[in-house]
């Protein structure tokens, strides 16, 4: 791949990962009380991946392995939010 396309890349990547502090701020500022939406964690997950493959891109072992450590937490956190929001639906009377 051209190493410019692998720049955008980057610095893509490096958009989508901060812009989750944005969101993050935005919605706590809205609700008048620090909050974490799950638009955070698909900000992280988006940009930590594109940040990954341009860390391999690099063959950078540092940045590789704190973006590939951060994905984890990202895609767990993702899991739960997903499995609560099922069992809430769950207690939920069917009408």
């Amino acid at each position: 791949m051209n190493p410019k396309l692998w720049l955008i890349v980057g610095f893509l990547g490096q958009a989508s990962f901060s812009m989750r502090f944005l969101v993050q701020w935005i919605v706590s500022e809205k609700r008048m009380k620090s909050t974490i939406p799950i638009l955070f964690w698909y900000c992280s997950l988006v940009g930590g991946s594109l940040l990954l493959g341009y860390a391999i891109h690099r063959r950078d072992p540092v940045f590789i392995v704190g973006q590939a450590g951060g994905l984890l937490i990202y895609l767990r956190n993702l899991v739960l939010i997903r499995r609560e929001a099922r069992m809430a639906g769950e207690r939920q009377p069917s009408t």
